[in-house]
C-alpha cells in the first residue's frame, strides 16, 4: 500500500509530529514528505508504504489531524513514484514583477517539457524575485525560450543547472566602471582634461565590441597626457558605488565568500575600492605618473578581456576554488571572456551583446539582485548585514 497523505490548514507546532506519531504507531514507511507554509498556511504532502489497505492508518490520522485542527486528504497509488530529480533553478526578477510575466516564464517552462517542483519567493525589495525548482527541459533551449519572455515582459531570468557547486561558489569577481561603480572613471579624468566627448566615443565603441579594447584604452589615455595628480585625486573622490554594491560584498563576505575585482580602469580607484571594501583581490591598470603629471601613457600590460579572465583563473587557483565555483560579473565587452570562463557569468545592465553571452542578466539598478540569483534570500541577506 502506498499512499498520499495531503495536510492543510493553518500552520501552529504540533501538527507535523501529531501525524508522524500515528504513522510510527502503525509502523509505516514515510517514502517522501515535502512541508511549505504561505502566509500562516500549511501544505504537507507525505507518500507513505505499509501493510493492508491502509484503512487503520488513515482512521487515525483523521482523528490526529482533527485534534490538531487541519484538514487531511488521502490520494492511494499504485506505485509510489520517486520524486523528480531536479534539473535547473529558474530565478524570476522583476521591479515590479508583475503576474503576467510569472505567466509566461511558467509557460515557456512547460512548452520546453520541463516541469515545475516548486517556488520560493527569494525578495521583494529591492526588487522581487522567485526562484522555480524544475525538473526535465534542456539548458540550452531554456535559456533561449526564457531569454525571449525576459525581453518581451520587461523581467530578468536567470537559468542554472542544478550542481552541488550553485550554493558552493565562493568566489566572485566583479568589472569595476558601470558595475561596482556608477559610470566611467575614464570619462570622468577626461571631463577633467577638457577632452570628454572624444574619450566617451572611444569608449562607446570599445564597450559595444567594436574595437579592440588595447588600442582604445592607450588612445584614450594618450589624451590625458599632462593631467595633474591633484586632478585624479578629485576623480577618486567622486566615485559613487552603484547602489546595492555595499551590501552585496558585505553580505558575501559575511557569508564566508571571496571578493575580488578586475578593472580596465585604473588602479588610482581600484586601490581606494580594495581598501575600503575589504576585497580579497584587485586588478586594474596602473597610469604612468612623470613629475606630477600624467603622460598619457599607462605602466605594464593593459588589463583588457583575456587578461580578466586569466586574473579569474588566478584567484581561484590561488583560493584553491574550481571555476565552476566562481561567479563573474560585468557590463562590457572586455568582460566576455571573464563571464564565459566563470561558473556563472551574469550582465549587469549590460550591452546587448554581452547580455546576450552571459548565463544570466540583471537589468535593475540594483547590484545586490546578483545575490537572488545565486539563491541568497533577502532575509539571509539581511541577517548578514
Amino acid at each position: 500500500m502506498s499512499l498520499l497523505v495531503t495536510v492543510t490548514g493553518r500552520d501552529h507546532p504540533g501538527v507535523t509530529a501529531a501525524l508522524m506519531d500515528v504513522l510510527h504507531r502503525h509502523g509505516a514507511t514515510v517514502e517522501d514528505v515535502e512541508q511549505v507554509v504561505v502566509h500562516g498556511r500549511l501544505l504537507l504532502g507525505v507518500v507513505i508504504a505499509g501493510e493492508g489497505d491502509g484503512t487503520a492508518v488513515m482512521a487515525d490520522l483523521s482523528a490526529a489531524a482533527s485534534d490538531v485542527r487541519v484538514t487531511v486528504e488521502f490520494t492511494a497509488l499504485e506505485d509510489a513514484e520517486p520524486r523528480a530529480r531536479v534539473t535547473h533553478h529558474v530565478v524570476v526578477l522583476g521591479a515590479p514583477l508583475p503576474p503576467a510575466a510569472l505567466g509566461a516564464v511558467t509557460r515557456a517552462i512547460a512548452t520546453e517539457g520541463a516541469n515545475i517542483e516548486g517556488i520560493t519567493r527569494l525578495s521583494s525589495w529591492p526588487a522581487q524575485s522567485f526562484e522555480l525548482v524544475v525538473s526535465g527541459g534542456e539548458t540550452d533551449t531554456l535559456r533561449t525560450a526564457l531569454a525571449a519572455v525576459a525581453v518581451a515582459e520587461g523581467v530578468d531570468v536567470a537559468v542554472e543547472r542544478a550542481s552541488i557547486y550553485r550554493r558552493a561558489k565562493r568566489l566572485v569577481v566583479m568589472d569595476v566602471d558601470s558595475t561596482l561603480v556608477q559610470g566611467e572613471v575614464i570619462e570622468m579624468l577626461a571631463a577633467e582634461a577638457g577632452c570628454l566627448e572624444e574619450v566617451a566615443k572611444v569608449t562607446t565603441a570599445a564597450m559595444a565590441g567594436e574595437l579592440d579594447f588595447e588600442q582604445s584604452l592607450r588612445a584614450r589615455v594618450k589624451l590625458l597626457a599632462g593631467l595633474p595628480v591633484d586632478a585624479v585625486d578629485r576623480v577618486r573622490a567622486q566615485v559613487q558605488l552603484t547602489p546595492g554594491g555595499r551590501t552585496l560584498v558585505r553580505t558575501l563576505k559575511r557569508l564566508g565568500w571571496t571578493v575580488g575585482i578586475v578593472s580596465g580602469g585604473f588602479t588610482a580607484v581600484t586601490d581606494d575600492l580594495q581598501r575600503e571594501l575589504g576585497l580579497d583581490h584587485a586588478l586594474a591598470n596602473v597610469l604612468e605618473v612623470v613629475d606630477g603629471r600624467l603622460t598619457g601613457d599607462v605602466v605594464g600590460p593593459v588589463i583588457d578581456r583575456a587578461a580578466k579572465a586569466a586574473a579569474l583563473r588566478r584567484f581561484a587557483e590561488e583560493e584553491g576554488l574550481l571555476l565552476e565555483q566562481t561567479v563573474a560579473i560585468g557590463d562590457g565587452a572586455n568582460d566576455l571572456d571573464m563571464l564565459a570562463a566563470a561558473g556563472l557569468g551574469i550582465a549587469f545592465n549590460a550591452k546587448p551583446v554581452v547580455r546576450d553571452a552571459a548565463d544570466a542578466a540583471i537589468s535593475v539598478p540594483f547590484l545586490d539582485s546578483v545575490l537572488f540569483l545565486l539563491g541568497i534570500p533577502r532575509d539571509e541577506v539581511e541577517q548578514a548585514l
